[in-house]
């Protein structure tokens, strides 16, 4: 008798528990609308690497609206764009000594002004410091057929370095890099 009385007991309890289960909801987390992403490339003994929030177009008028010409930007989305380097590199003919900065940059139509800032952390361009700039450098913005949906940032090798390529809606920047 006690052993029946015990095995009932023990189906209720898993039945009762099943049940509580069940009507538990799962919480998915919540998508980024910019995620997380990051480039690398390594020629040699040079380590470069880049890391932004990738913005999605989603039907929007990008640049001249959402990203303003004119105005400082911090070449992506969330936290600003920082880019890293284990060795001295010369981006867009400005000596940058090895270490991690933020990369922010002013676009116009014609060209982007590129500013390379040794204030890390930040989350956007609110708290941009001129002060801390280590260079800055035009760099002329090509319109391209493709429409990128996501701003992507890309490092590819070319002759005597290589180049970062940001491209986002139908505009390309170019922004040559040369290593020591």
């Amino acid at each position: 008798m006690k052993k029946s009385l015990s095995s009932l007991f023990l189906l209720i309890a898993l039945l009762i528990s099943t049940n509580a289960l069940q009507a538990q909801k799962v919480i998915e987390p919540k998508a980024k609308q910019s995620p997380f992403n990051i480039t690398t490339l390594r020629v040699n003994d040079t380590y470069l690497k880049i890391t932004y929030g990738q913005p999605y177009k989603r039907n929007r008028e990008i640049f001249g609206s959402l990203v303003p010409y004119g105005k400082i930007w911090r070449t992506g989305a969330n936290e600003a764009t920082e880019i890293t380097t284990n060795k001295d590199i010369v981006l867009g003919g400005k000596r940058i000594k090895a270490g991690t900065y933020t990369l922010f940059s002013i676009p116009e139509k014609d060209k982007w002004t590129i500013i390379i800032n040794s204030d890390l952390g930040q989350w956007g361009a609110y708290q941009y410091d001129e002060s801390k700039n280590v260079a800055i450098f035009d760099v002329p913005t090509e319109r391209i057929d493709d429409t990128y949906e996501a701003l992507t940032i890309v490092i590819e090798e070319a002759q005597g370095g290589a180049r970062i390529l940001v491209t986002w809606d139908q505009t390309l920047v170019r922004i040559p890099v040369t290593f020591n």
